[in-house]
């Protein structure tokens, strides 16, 4: 009965929100990177820094939910959402990282196909984010969540025909070995995407 005359702090929206965003920057800053695969070092360094942010978010909203003794919702759903929002950036920079230190040669169609899809899989993470606080009101919540699925499944399938194509391509082992990594680091990222959709879901149907 207190927790529920007490406010709540909106200050885990605004964190989740802003985690959300740097998430589409880097997942916009990589595609672009792909698609123009020049002065790359610059390019990687410039989505380093936004993952940095990224982390700066997370690890400010942790200790707050250390701290905190009213929170939006449960505490280990919080610290999910944070932890998987945080996995997505983190794998778009690896991929970004691969890219330079592995001096792959031209980009293959496939990459930046991938790229294409994590864009708008981000953007539908940041809007079912951006929804959290208007919990009472899930129906949005729950479209934006199967749309990022939907991207997902979309990756997925991707990845799989990229990496055949790459074992059907003749290209050298060593090639094949870095652009399937490549490959499986923007897949998982989808991945990542889903974790956060169904971490929400979970939320909204207990809270809804």
């Amino acid at each position: 009965m207190l927790e529920k005359l007490m406010p709540k702090s909106d200050e885990f929206f605004d964190d989740f929100d802003a985690q959300a965003e740097a998430t589409v920057r880097g997942a916009k800053l990589l595609s672009s990177l792909l698609d123009d695969f020049t002065d790359v070092e610059r390019k990687v360094a410039a989505i380093k820094e936004v993952e940095h942010h990224g982390d700066e978010i997370a690890h400010r909203a942790f200790e707050r939910l250390h701290k905190q003794f009213i929170t939006p919702f449960d505490r280990a759903e919080i610290h999910r959402l944070l932890g998987r929002i945080d996995d997505v950036l983190d794998l778009t920079d690896a991929t970004a990282e691969r890219l330079l230190l592995y001096e792959v040669g031209p980009v293959p169609q496939a990459a930046r196909d991938l790229a294409k899809v994590l864009v708008p899989c981000c953007e539908k993470l940041r809007e079912a984010v951006r929804l959290l606080r208007h919990i009472k009101n899930p129906v949005e919540i729950l479209a934006a969540c199967r749309a990022i699925k939907s991207f997902e499944s979309d990756a997925d399938a991707l990845s799989r025909a990229a990496i055949a194509a790459l074992f059907k391509s003749g290209a050298d082992a060593l090639s094949i070995i870095k652009w399937k990594e490549i490959y499986d680091l923007m897949e998982t990222a989808t991945d990542r995407c889903e974790d956060v959709a169904n971490v929400i879901e979970g939320v909204v149907l207990e809270h809804a």
